[in-house]
């Protein structure tokens, strides 16, 4: 199944949690915090401005991002992976190398 966000949304999968601190402390999955990274799994196709044009989305399908520790707060389950769907202005920036 394929999910096609609207308008300026993006849908993310969340990277996998760490389970082990820094300094090499395993975390139990309840007192693991959530990553606040992701990969752009789908994007809509941007917003609409006042003037009627539809501004395109900064992200595309791949990019890495970091996002805030609530962003996201939509989750669905599509094909037995959850996913985020998010706003385009709740990403804070594109991870590249």
């Amino acid at each position: 199944m394929k999910i096609r966000p609207l308008h300026d949304r993006v849908v993310v999968r969340r990277s996998e949690e760490e389970t082990t601190t820094a300094g090499g402390i395993v975390l139990p999955g309840s007192a693991a915090e959530k990553p606040n990274r992701g990969e752009v799994v789908a994007v809509g196709p941007g917003r609409t401005l006042n003037n009627g044009e539809i501004q395109a989305p900064s992200v595309k399908v791949g990019d890495k991002i970091l996002f805030g520790q609530y962003a996201g707060s939509n989750t669905v389950k599509v094909d037995g992976d959850e996913l985020l769907i998010m706003q385009e202005g709740e990403i804070y920036g594109v991870l590249e190398d």
